[in-house]
């Protein structure tokens, strides 16, 4: 059976704070509707200081989507660590690991927006020796005994519910992220298909004596729109996924690599790339995915519009997947 995934960034373009209060609650809403139905993980992820609003506070929603569900997964990809009191950090997570029974899975990765740094008053040039302590300080913490945290002895309470510890893979596209995750022998999580740095994790894990396993998206894994009629909902919605894609774009400098990375500056341009798709229940089925990731409110798409989405594939996709 295929992976399936609800994903939500809570994007709106010119949100009021009723608008935009209203977009967070039919999104726990729809995580509800979805876990009911078998959706295997509900996929979130963090950005500050966003004009269109994108989610910086992806634990407090993961919080909220796990109180009013009971089998599907919670995925953070990514947590920006280097931002985060790491302390503090593995508290919350702990906290939330317990609330779930382990159904919270964290990808730590170091960002990409020197803006979201300032923001924080954090230097962008110690985001690597920041990201090393970060998980280093999580993986101390969640034994629950005293450690040494620069210069003091901490302990961090409650222990989290999770052998050994609550999911925590290391996201990225580089080697250095490759080489963090094989050095900590914690799973690596690429942002593309990268068959290449899978590799050279293999290799470091081999040279650190460290064990470790890779979760990389498939060479092909776009994000998902359910439509019975694809044209109309292109012309109608298109700008939206299209808002999202430039936003994307603007942030990604060139050797940044990523499974949603659009070059698209039009709608028929972004049509015609697939990175983004509005497909007929048929069609989504016929596309036979691994990994079929939903993107019901991409872009601060209208919540009644990702509603049909949601409600097209959970009715006429998944019991085929299932099959």
């Amino acid at each position: 059976m295929s992976v399936t995934v609800v994903r939500f960034n809570l994007v709106e373009p010119g949100a009021t704070p009723a608008s935009l209060g209203a977009r967070y609650q039919a999104a726990v809403e729809m995580a509800r509707y979805a876990d009911d139905r078998g959706i295997t993980t509900v996929q979130t992820e963090e950005h500050h200081g966003v004009a269109n609003n994108w989610l910086p506070s992806p634990f407090a929603f993961a919080g909220a989507v796990l109180g009013t569900t009971r089998r599907l997964a919670v995925t953070v990809s990514a947590v920006i660590g280097p931002l985060h009191d790491p302390l503090r950090l593995a508290e919350d997570i702990a906290v939330l690991d317990l609330l779930s029974g382990g159904r919270l899975v964290t990808v730590a990765g170091i960002g990409y927006r020197p803006e979201e740094y300032a923001l924080f008053d954090v230097e962008w040039k110690r985001r690597g020796r920041l990201q090393d302590e970060l998980l280093q300080t999580l993986l101390k913490a969640w034994t629950g005994e005293p450690f040494a945290f620069r210069g003091r002895t901490v302990r961090v309470t409650p222990r989290p519910c999770s052998e050994p510890h609550p999911l925590l893979l290391v996201g990225g596209s580089s080697r250095a992220a490759a080489r963090r995750a094989a050095r900590l022998g914690l799973p690596f999580f690429p942002s593309a298909h990268l068959p290449e740095l899978e590799a050279y994790y293999k290799e470091r894990l081999t040279e650190y004596g460290t064990e470790g396993w890779t979760l990389m998206p498939a060479a092909e894994t776009p994000l998902l729109h359910l439509a019975e009629d694809p044209d109309r909902a292109w012309a109608v919605y298109g700008e939206h996924f299209l808002h999202e894609a430039r936003t994307y774009a603007s942030w990604q400098s060139g050797d940044i690599r990523s499974a949603v990375r659009s070059a698209a500056t039009s709608v028929a341009e972004l049509r015609a790339e697939g990175v983004y798709r509005v497909l007929t229940p048929d069609e989504c089925v016929a596309l036979d995915l691994d990994t079929c990731v939903l993107h019901p409110l991409a872009g601060g798409m209208p919540v009644d519009e990702g509603w049909r989405s949601l409600h097209l594939f959970c009715e006429r996709v998944l019991p085929r997947l299932a099959a």
